[in-house]
């Protein structure tokens, strides 16, 4: 095993395993930390946690007993992958985690690097931005559970790592840059710290790559993942699979802008559609039974959705933040396991929370990777059932057209 990687949810993990694969090595995506003591045949292991708006301590806890587990079957490097808008408070979890995982891997550094160009993040002079626009000024700013209140890196790491992040300063030579380095390692006396590089473009990928891919440990988004596979000059053998010609049910419990324009691309298109009101869900008026009989009286495929726009996601989680939130992903996951025990073998998932839940309660515990429908959103084939076509995306990832292009890919 080249590298050990854990992402801080399900499609943060299928996102990177995508451009690993891309980059020519072989890679096995997990569902949680494997029980099988034995390593997986592959260049890569991705395992996929729920450590995003998980309990600090808790999420600490998964992500270390990841690591360890990685360790033992042999990882020679190891990745944090988080998600590419940063999204954290100010109590975590990026920051509590990544020092975890430097205290535990006895490192002196590493990177901070979240960006993914083809995607729309950048980082400029330190600080992110989103097809550019500052986070904090993007609709990341009305994120439901992490909405983002700067975008300069080091501020939004200060109150959540006990250790210091620092600017690489722009256009430094190798030897300059490694030279600024090793003052920093002298400045700090001996304890870690976070660099943090601009990655602007493709090319400023290749830099990182030269400066950094040799490091026991990088955090980050998924942009470096194809670049530093690509380093090992491997042919990752792809297992071909049939797209399905069963019906699709899409789920999607995200309230990202770039969801919610794909969601009415959809019904534009002449798709069937359903609204999951999270208040009849709670008042009992609405059921996972009343849900499932409109789906399954519909003739093709259909969108089922909990989406809404930010005025109205907090009027609503004005009942109860995590109520809501967890009475949408029982009933989403439900849904879904429904589905597939009535032969619907393309589940479409928008939502990085939603698409946590809906894997867990497939109990699929680890994916063959094929090839993506957008960049970072691979059709992925449980090894349990090769029968089934599983697309799960970030909320912010894909096209307008995406939930067509995943129909018509699948």
């Amino acid at each position: 095993m080249i590298f050990g990687c854990i992402a801080d949810d399900f499609t943060g993990g299928s996102d990177i395993a995508s451009f690993f694969a891309k980059g020519g090595l072989s890679t096995v995506l997990y569902n949680g930390v494997p029980n099988d003591q034995n390593a997986p045949k592959a260049d890569v292991c991705v395992i996929a946690l729920k450590t995003r708006t998980q309990d600090t301590q808790d999420a600490v806890r998964d992500s270390l007993d990841a690591v360890k587990w990685l360790k033992k079957q042999g990882a020679q490097q190891f990745y944090v992958k988080y998600c590419s808008t940063f999204d954290s408070t100010p109590e975590g979890n990026i920051g509590p985690i990544n020092d975890a995982v430097i205290e535990e891997l006895g490192v002196p550094y590493t990177i901070l690097c979240p960006a993914l160009p083809v995607n729309g993040r950048t980082v400029k002079d330190g600080c992110l931005y989103v097809h550019g626009v500052p986070l904090h000024e993007s609709t990341m700013k009305d994120h439901p559970l992490t909405p983002m209140w700067d975008y300069d890196l080091v501020r939004l790491m200060e109150p959540q790592s006990k250790f210091k992040s620092i600017k690489l300063p722009n256009d430094l030579t190798e030897k300059e840059a490694m030279n600024f380095i090793d003052k920093e390692k002298q400045k700090n006396d001996s304890s870690p710290f976070y660099i943090i590089p601009d990655y602007k473009t493709d090319e400023d990928a290749e830099i990182i790559v030269g400066l950094f891919g040799n490091l026991t440990l990088l955090t980050g988004g998924s942009g470096l993942a194809e670049p530093l596979a690509k380093t090992f000059e491997q042919e990752m053998e792809v297992d071909e699979f049939d797209s399905s010609d069963s019906k699709a049910l899409i789920l999607s419990g995200s309230c990202s802008e770039t969801t919610r324009k794909q969601i009415e691309a959809y019904q534009k298109s002449g798709g069937n559609s359903y609204f999951i009101d999270p208040m009849k869900l709670l008042s009992g008026e609405e059921s996972v039974e009343s849900i499932w009989s409109a789906i399954r009286n519909n003739e093709g495929s259909m969108l089922v959705y909990s989406s809404d726009n930010p005025e109205n996601v907090k009027k609503t989680q004005e009942k109860g933040k995590e109520e809501v939130a967890g009475i949408l992903e029982k009933t989403t996951a439900e849904l879904a396991a429904r589905a597939v025990e009535a032969g619907y073998h393309r589940i479409i998932v928008a939502g990085g929370e939603t698409s946590g839940s809906v894997t867990k309660k497939l109990g699929y515990t680890s994916y063959h990777i094929g090839k993506s429908i957008a960049p970072g959103v691979p059709i992925m084939i449980p090894t349990e059932d090769t029968r089934v076509r599983l697309v799960l995306k970030s909320g912010n990832f894909g096209g307008t057209d995406f939930f067509l292009q995943a129909l018509s890919r699948t």
